[in-house]
């Protein structure tokens, strides 16, 4: 019998936690949301994927978990431009914005001309996001089918402009050299080069612990580990 909606909605209140909620709220989230980890989300989306109307009305709730669920189940090769651009929009925190929609654009058949616009946009989260498309599609496609000249622009625009970006785009685009330098082997010196003329960048992270990856250290280890080259399967998590 199909899951409906309200009981998925049900599942995720229960699976929620205050803990949980509040380390979310310190990295940004914004209400509604119940505070569910992404371990437990991933606990419903066997069923979920079995409806794909139902994946996409999860986003349309507007609540956090509800919404990154949405990004975890709903298939991306059947994802519209539209569709990608309202998820974009309502993208209220970096966790949406450059986990859950990016991810699903990456795989999209949509994934690089959605990226370019979204870089190009003034709209903090929306160039996140657009960062973080990119990245994630390098990370999934193989060497022959990039557009290495773009990659390199993108690569000069992050080195040269990173200082001025806004906040979550500066980590969006450390991350791309990041993606860049350890996956397009092609490319692997000049990601270097611009790692290391970006140096440590400064992010504003809510007052948690986390940190920036330092992308010259982080390519390094990855080269050093024999991985450089290596594409994933998926880039959604």
């Amino acid at each position: 019998m199909p899951v409906t909606l309200e009981e998925i909605m049900d599942k995720l209140e229960r699976l929620g936690t205050e803990q949980t909620k509040r380390t979310f709220v310190r990295h940004g989230a914004k209400e509604p949301l119940f505070g569910v980890k992404v371990g437990d989300l991933k606990k419903l989306v066997k069923d979920v994927k079995k409806d794909q109307s139902l994946a996409r009305a999860l986003y349309d709730t507007g609540n956090s978990d509800a919404m990154y669920l949405a990004g975890l189940t709903v298939d991306p090769k059947t994802a519209t431009r539209d569709m990608l651009r309202d998820w974009a929009r309502a993208a209220n925190w970096y966790m949406l914005a450059e986990y859950a929609v990016a991810g699903v654009a990456a795989e999209s058949p949509h994934a690089l001309e959605l990226a370019r616009e979204w870089i190009a946009s003034g709209e903090e989260t929306v160039a996140s996001c657009g960062w973080s498309a990119y990245a994630n599609y390098i990370l999934i496609t193989p060497d022959d089918r990039l557009d290495l000249n773009e990659i390199r622009s993108l690569l000069r625009r992050a080195e040269t402009g990173i200082r001025e970006a806004a906040n979550r785009v500066r980590y969006t685009m450390n991350g791309f050299v990041i993606a860049v330098g350890s996956s397009v082997e092609a490319l692997h010196e000049e990601a270097l080069e611009a790692a290391r003329a970006i140096g440590k960048v400064d992010v504003d992270m809510g007052g948690t612990a986390c940190k920036v990856p330092l992308a010259e250290d982080y390519i390094a280890k990855i080269k050093a580990a024999g991985k450089l080259g290596a594409k994933k399967k998926t880039c959604i998590c």
